[in-house]
């Protein structure tokens, strides 16, 4: 796998066949792991990042992966790495430190691996739509080949050993991301967020902890990894976001009935500009976009969409748009190019 056959195409969690698919966008389950004898990586010198380093890339053909998989931070640029932040592949806090740190990454990005973040690994997977059963099981996976060969640190009373205390314990950290326009645009979601924080949920923005809600995306996750089995928590976040799917449900029906024209004008509106603008910036971009969405909800816009619209979410990112089409790095260029690359994939869908 190369840098370059990453970032021209789709992450196979963005297929749009899950379960769920036009409200929860994917699913993902993380599992924060330290070696034993090793210092955290935020405390470890430079010798004890390339041992982590080495022990993975040994590791890897165990767990499912190919050491050319592996993207190291000294070897990448800095649009490289916004590109990989893009794609939930790393994080901010990755990308910024130097040294022995990367990522590897599986076929498909259904599956990956965080070397030297917080933790020494952060072993994540994702499936499409709302399925934290089917990412657990495949985290899992990763996580009994691994042990096979690399030594956790673990402690009989608190569980794995993590950097951050809330992550001790089973070291799980499911989450979904959603898409909820009709619970915002009726004022329902501070409440939601208020419910979910009662029952021992988070919830953040499109990247996760310290990010901003754009698109009406949200990011819902356990707050907390000890004290509970793995199976008990993702049972837990399904039942609190099998709810939360039935109250978007319910708030876009409402928002149907009681105003039925001005509902339908925004969605058929967002789809007219996506059709024509001439200059789209991110963020207008990811909202029209949350409206087509909303249509699909509402059975007014087809289904067969959603491909698309998650294709163009990951693809019109500034990163990914400089590095797919050459624009540079001024927003006014980028605005331009992207909407005329929306343009093109627009052109067959109906008004």
């Amino acid at each position: 796998m190369t840098y370059e056959s990453i970032v021209r195409t789709i992450p196979s969690w963005l297929n749009g066949r899950g379960p769920e698919s036009a409200i929860v966008v994917s699913s993902r389950a993380r599992l924060a792991r330290n070696i034993r004898g090793i210092s955290f990586a935020h405390r470890a010198g430079r010798e004890s990042l390339d041992d982590v380093m080495q022990q993975v890339a040994d590791a890897a053909s165990l767990a499912g992966f190919d050491c050319g998989d592996m993207f190291v931070n000294s070897g990448m640029s800095k649009l490289q790495k916004q590109v990989f932040i893009e794609r939930r592949l790393i994080t901010s806090a990755l990308a910024a430190k130097d040294g022995s740190r990367g990522v590897l990454v599986a076929g498909g990005e259904d599956r990956s691996i965080l070397v030297n973040e917080e933790d020494h690994l952060r072993l994540q997977s994702f499936k499409n739509g709302f399925d934290p059963r089917g990412a657990l099981s495949m985290v899992d996976d990763i996580d009994t080949r691994l042990s096979q060969v690399v030594e956790y640190a673990f402690s009989d009373r608190y569980g794995y050993l993590t950097a951050c205390p809330t992550n001790m314990g089973t070291g799980l950290r499911a989450s979904v991301l959603i898409h909820l326009p009709a619970l915002v645009m009726t004022g329902e979601i501070q409440r939601m967020i208020r419910s979910a924080a009662q029952l021992g949920l988070a919830v953040r923005g499109y990247y996760g902890e310290g990010s901003e809600v754009v698109g009406n995306l949200f990011q819902i996750s356990n707050q907390r990894a000890m004290g509970r089995n793995e199976n008990s928590i993702v049972e837990s976040l399904i039942a609190v976001v099998s709810r939360i799917v039935e109250y978007e449900k319910q708030a876009a029906l409402t928002l149907f009935q009681e105003a039925r024209s001005q509902t339908e004008d925004k969605i058929w509106r967002s789809i007219g500009i996506l059709k024509t603008a001439r200059v789209l910036s991110t963020i207008e971009f990811i909202s029209l976009i949350s409206a087509v969405r909303l249509g699909i909800v509402l059975e007014c816009v087809d289904s067969g969409m959603i491909p698309l619209l998650n294709e163009l979410m990951v693809l019109m990112q500034p990163a990914h748009l400089q590095e797919l089409t050459g624009a540079g790095e001024s927003s006014p260029e980028r605005d331009a190019v992207r909407a005329g690359y929306i343009r093109e994939r627009f052109v067959d869908v109906r008004l």
